[in-house]
């Protein structure tokens, strides 16, 4: 959740994509069509575009759907319109959350949130009060088949990443969002298979939550997610096994 297991976090992700889908193809219709009317419908000239056509292709969304999202973010497609929202959480434990919205009712987004909030031990905090206890950057992860350790490490430093993780389920890769697209392109291009990858906000530093905590965040996180409104959640709480299992 917090960034630091993405291993975890796909895990626990992909489960949902899995029982959800229908939900999780409209939230990444909203990101092509989105990226599409601010950077343009070709995807070699607009990393955020190629990023959320990836995430279609995980995600196993058939291609025309595609074409129409992004035809509708560049005007071929009828006249479509989301307002991008960042919502600055404290949540169960004073850890702090981030919650990225697409809406096209900036109203009843803002009350859907509010409440769901309240309901759940969480609360808007002031602009500026967590955001700056997040960066956006770029994770690539390999499993430890797909490549060796050591050409692994050279490739992705010389492609420009700031960092490669070593763990029992395998390789993260950490780059800026910037190096992202490149990063993983050198990486494919060398022939070694990628698990999984996207670019976004995660926490410098983290916090340890536990128990009743623990649960609370975990609940808290899969109800936003959840939200159509809502396009990704991200927090600075790294919660134990047994509260993501529960």
């Amino acid at each position: 959740m917090s960034g630091h297991n993405k291993w975890s976090t796909i895990k626990h992700k992909k489960a949902a994509t899995d029982a959800k889908r229908s939900k999780v193809w409209t939230k990444i219709i909203r990101e092509l069509t989105v990226a599409a009317r601010m950077g343009g419908g070709d995807p070699h000239n607009n990393p955020r575009l190629r990023t959320a056509i990836d995430k279609g292709r995980a995600a196993n969304m058939p291609n025309d759907t595609v074409d129409r999202a992004i035809k509708k973010g560049t005007g071929e497609g009828g006249d479509v319109h989301y307002d991008e929202l960042v919502y600055e959480v404290y949540g169960p434990g004073g850890a702090a959350l981030l919650v990225e919205v697409m809406t096209d009712n900036k109203n009843r987004c803002a009350s859907e949130i509010r409440n769901l909030l309240e309901r759940n031990n969480g609360k808007l905090a002031a602009a500026g009060a967590v955001a700056y206890l997040f960066k956006k950057r770029g994770n690539i992860l390999i499993e430890r088949a797909a490549a060796d350790e050591d050409k692994l490490m050279e490739l992705a430093l010389e492609a420009g990443a700031e960092d490669v993780k070593v763990s029992d389920e395998g390789y993260e890769v950490v780059t800026d969002a910037a190096s992202y697209t490149g990063v993983k392109d050198a990486i494919t291009k060398a022939g070694i298979a990628v698990a999984g990858g996207d670019v976004g906000l995660q926490a410098e530093t983290s916090i340890k939550l536990e128990g009743k905590d623990a649960a609370a965040m975990a609940k808290l996180v899969s109800l936003l997610e959840d939200q159509d409104d809502v396009q990704n959640v991200s927090s600075n709480a790294e919660l134990d096994e047994a509260a993501l299992d529960g």
